[in-house]
């Protein structure tokens, strides 16, 4: 059995930034010598995402952002922002509804995604911020 933990380090800008996290999470899986397992992915703070989607202009830089506002729209009320007197009661919202974890299958040594699927980190707060993601991993070695 081997067990592994790295960090992804990110530098977003805030509002819906989504970060394409794929191809570093893939080089770690591989690297982990894991053939059979599973991979769970965090982020640290309650206002970024992880989730799987098609990483294409459209969607990435429109689409997802156009459909948060609808779900959670920016200029709502939101007690958190009179409790913390501060402007992201949106992105905790937002952030809550996407969720901060993925649990992924380790497959033949690599976490099998469809063709248009990517792994992203969206940060939903108001600001640019440093974000970190664990990445762990459990399973059995290749023979």
């Amino acid at each position: 059995m081997i067990a592994e933990h790295n960090t992804i380090l990110c530098e977003t800008n805030g509002d819906s930034h989504i970060i394409d996290l794929t191809s570093n999470v893939q080089e770690t899986v591989a690297e982990s010598g894991i053939n059979t397992g599973q991979a769970a992915l965090l982020v640290h703070g309650s206002t970024a995402a992880l989730s799987t989607l098609e990483y294409e202009p459209g969607l990435v830089n429109h689409d997802i952002r156009t459909a948060m506002e609808r779900l959670a729209p920016h200029d709502a009320y939101y007690k958190h922002e009179e409790t913390w007197q501060d402007d992201n009661g949106h992105s905790h919202v937002r952030a809550s509804t996407v969720g901060p974890s993925l649990a992924l299958p380790i497959v033949d040594g690599f976490i099998p995604l469809g063709t248009w699927q990517q792994i992203v980190l969206i940060d939903f707060d108001t600001r640019p911020r440093k974000r970190t993601v664990h990445l762990s991993m459990i399973g059995i070695g290749r023979s």
